[in-house]
């Protein structure tokens, strides 16, 4: 399993949390259970206060399938994934 780093931003007339009905599906999308359907383990989330910005530490066996998983938000606004390590492997392998 390799661990992802996610950023997903949307404009703000796009803004998923205005419509009621979009926003509590993408929530849902984001329940733990949910992501395990996708095998995916989130370890992660927050949204970037008045930036339309949700970033995501995520769990997964390949970059394809947070690509999957990810679809709904890619519908949204623009999705970036980044291959991510944790602290200890970057001094384990000494260097980023």
């Amino acid at each position: 399993m390799s661990l992802y780093f996610v950023r997903h931003q949307h404009a703000p007339d796009h803004c998923p949390a205005k419509d009621p009905q979009m926003g509590s599906m993408l929530l849902q999308h984001l329940s733990p259970a949910q992501a395990q359907r996708f095998g995916i383990q989130i370890h992660g989330d927050a949204v970037l206060d008045g930036a339309h910005t949700l970033v995501l530490i995520l769990e997964a066996e390949n970059q394809e399938k947070v690509e999957e998983y990810l679809q709904p938000f890619q519908q949204a606004g623009v999705v970036e994934i980044f291959a991510a390590s944790p602290c200890e492997r970057v001094v384990e392998r000494q260097g980023c």
